[in-house]
């Protein structure tokens, strides 16, 4: 009897009782030195092309707009849990106004559901704690700016289109200014309205003493920032002045 050999490949011996056999590589050893050192190399690139990427879409965001920068403004109130809660409270009747106000035509759509916007801006805004509150400041700002803008527009469809674009581009950069221009011709046409029909004078007295009223705690907001619930007693004295205001598009 001659011996048989074991004709099955050495691979065959892999996994028995412990025994592993090491494959060749197919390089050598200089070879996979030399890949290891490349690959890094070759990877260099794609990673440059990255970094690039970012810190040109870092660059584009600090050369961003003021619009879209946080507003430089007072954010004292809201100093504990109560003030909060009046604020927002506070904040409603705006909302509520917006749903009462009179829906004639696109103008007076656009002015009521700028209303329900300030309110809802409002309350965000004394919701909000950390970095996002200057941006809801910004965006309490200008809901306020536009709802006047809105309510010019309501009043009066003859108003130059230069200064209602200028207004529009302005808006999210200078929303203050905004307000105040549009206030002014607020006030100018609610004054020739009440000289000419007796049943607005005493809503148009209302008016002006819930305006003087509010301009004097909104000062006294930014004079005393320790005083407590003077920017709930605003939104009041507000309320009040765009609830007369609403007369003149019954």
């Amino acid at each position: 009897m001659g011996v048989r050999e074991d004709s099955r490949p050495l691979g065959g011996l892999d996994g028995l009782y412990g025994v592993q056999l090491a494959g060749r590589s197919m390089y050598s050893d200089d070879e996979a030195v030399k890949t290891s050192i490349i690959d890094p190399l070759a990877r260099e690139p794609q990673e440059g092309v990255g970094t690039s990427r970012r810190l040109l879409i870092r660059r584009l965001w600090q050369q961003r707009p003021p619009c879209l920068r946080p507003i430089h403004c007072s954010l004292s109130c809201d100093k504990h849990p109560g003030e909060t809660i009046a604020n927002v409270v506070t904040s409603i009747p705006f909302i509520v106004l917006g749903l009462q106000t009179p829906r004639k035509n696109l103008n007076t759509a656009l002015y009521a559901n700028s209303l329900i916007g300030v309110g809802i801006a409002s309350s965000l805004y004394h919701t909000s704690r950390g970095r996002i509150r200057k941006y809801m400041r910004w965006a309490d700002y200008t809901m306020i700016a536009t709802t006047t803008l809105c309510l010019s527009r309501a009043l009066r469809n003859e108003h130059p289109k230069l200064l209602m674009a200028a207004s529009t581009l302005l808006l999210p950069f200078q929303p203050l200014v905004v307000s105040a221009v549009h206030t002014g011709i607020m006030e100018v046409s609610f004054a020739k309205r009440a000289s000419m029909e007796p049943e607005l004078r005493m809503a148009h007295n209302l008016h002006k003493m819930s305006s003087l009223l509010g301009g004097a705690l909104f000062i006294a907001d930014d004079a005393f920032p320790e005083t407590p619930y003077l920017h709930a007693a605003w939104h009041l004295a507000a309320a009040l002045g765009v609830g007369t205001c609403n007369k003149l598009l019954e």
